[in-house]
């Protein structure tokens, strides 16, 4: 029998789960699908939006729970009941836009609208100027509308700005500094698209702060709980779960903070090669 010190591994997807291809490796699939039937509950938790991550670990054999858009919104895989959601405050989100349009910075929206069929909102764009190649023939579950300011049903998730990193990180600052407590944000910086990426959510809109509460309702503790990943949104769920592990393809940020670092990246089966350390397997 296992070690069942643990109660919960809570695990990203790209860079973590996922290999370049997007796909989990079968060392991950065999070692996960053997804790959890060992009784370990197994989270994705991503900052992709649900549908996605869905459609990416339906080779896991078990019934998921996915905190998508880093724990703004969480569902059941099997059967898309929401049981957590977490909108950015009506005021705030035009706020938001305001302040970014007043940069020439024009984000993409995303939204609780899944049962609608459509989880990205974008802007009309004569000729895609705000976007460049940030928006591209591949998007799927996408929808346009004339205004974000004019926007009646605001259920957004993330606002995400997609740049140069000085640009986003400056508006990041001032968003922190004229707007306390308003926003929970990160720059992502392990993407493959040019430059990087700011996130800007919910206040209490975190991957950790989702599943702490997740946890505490099934009367699970803070050292109960494993979380693996390896870019800045995963940094609070790293650093404040009882194992905090760092993918070896991290970022620096990330693999300073974690208890382990792993031996192997995300393309190696990094998540089943450590897990299987930590349970002896």
């Amino acid at each position: 029998m296992i070690n069942l010190k643990y109660k919960i591994i809570a695990i990203d997807l790209d860079g973590t789960l996922l290999n370049n291809n997007k796909d989990i490796v079968k060392e991950n699939i065999e070692v996960l699908n053997k804790l959890n039937k060992d009784g370990i509950e197994v989270l994705i938790a991503t900052g992709r939006r649900y549908w996605a991550a869905k459609r990416l670990t339906k080779d896991l054999n078990m019934n998921l729970v996915i905190m998508a858009n880093n724990g703004n919104i969480v569902r059941t895989a099997s059967d898309d009941k929401v049981l957590v959601k977490k909108y950015l405050n009506r005021s705030d989100f035009y706020k938001l836009v305001k302040e970014s349009k007043s940069r020439d910075m024009y984000p993409i929206l995303h939204v609780d609208h899944y049962e609608e069929g459509y989880d990205l909102l974008l802007e009309l764009d004569e000729g895609n100027k705000k976007y460049s190649h940030h928006v591209s023939e591949k998007m799927n579950r996408y929808k346009w509308i004339e205004d974000f300011l004019k926007y009646e049903d605001p259920k957004v998730l993330a606002a995400v700005y997609v740049g140069d990193m000085k640009k986003l990180s400056e508006f990041e600052r001032d968003l922190k500094e004229n707007y306390p407590k308003k926003y929970s944000s990160h720059i992502m910086s392990k993407l493959t698209v040019a430059g990087g990426m700011l996130e800007v959510m919910h206040p209490l809109g975190s991957k950790w702060l989702t599943l702490e509460e997740y946890a505490k309702a099934k009367g699970i503790k803070d050292h109960e709980i494993i979380t693996i990943g390896d870019d800045n949104n995963d940094i609070e769920m790293i650093k404040k779960a009882g194992l905090g592990i760092a993918m070896k393809n991290g970022s620096d940020e990330v693999k300073s903070i974690a208890d382990i670092v792993t031996d192997s990246t995300n393309n190696e089966g990094g998540v089943g090669k450590v897990l299987k350390k930590v349970f002896d397997i």
